[in-house]
């Protein structure tokens, strides 16, 4: 089974070749994502725990949801795709900033993105896909900026990263 294309970007983020994800991250390469960050009415930020056989980072707490823009698609409309595919619900997004990290894994994997973070709210039921998802919660900033001291090795390479950022603007948006 092939995995879909990603769309190799330089890191101006401006498109330069696709190719298959897996061999994107054998090789290392800068390629375009997104990570969706979803709070409640109340401030509590909903995180998904990675399936266990994920290509990499499995079984590991995240961010609301996270994929790879597809060859002609734009960010909003894949962060829309993967937040009803993974989670099982969609609600409005606002793309807040970007980042690039590379990150190896022990499996000879790279993850090289530049990434689109969006943030949105969302008070409904939560549906997540089993081959997706093992797990998710709400947390409150304060409880999750615990975790990330706590157990910093519970939580993806890219969540260290985008998650001061994000609670800094949802803090200085009045949400927490």
């Amino acid at each position: 089974m092939s995995l879909p294309p990603v769309i190799l970007v330089n890191e101006k983020d401006e498109p330069v070749g696709t190719m298959e994800k897996l061999e994107a991250h054998q090789k290392g390469l800068l390629h375009r994502a997104f990570s969706v960050f979803v709070i409640n009415d109340s401030g509590k930020m909903l995180l998904q725990q990675r399936a266990a056989d994920k290509y990499h980072s499995g079984g590991l707490w995240t961010n609301t949801c996270c994929s790879h823009q597809l060859p002609g698609e734009d960010t909003p409309t894949a962060a829309h795709r993967r937040l009803a595919e993974e989670m099982g619900f969609d609600c409005p997004l606002e793309e807040i900033f970007s980042f690039s990290y590379r990150a190896e894994f022990d499996n000879g994997l790279t993850e090289n993105e530049f990434d689109h973070v969006l943030l949105g709210t969302y008070n409904g039921p939560v549906q997540p896909d089993a081959a997706e998802v093992q797990a998710h919660k709400f947390l409150s900033l304060n409880e999750i900026r615990e975790e990330l001291i706590a157990h910093p090795g519970n939580y993806t390479h890219w969540f260290h990263i985008a998650f001061p950022k994000i609670a800094a603007f949802i803090e200085a948006r009045g949400n927490d």
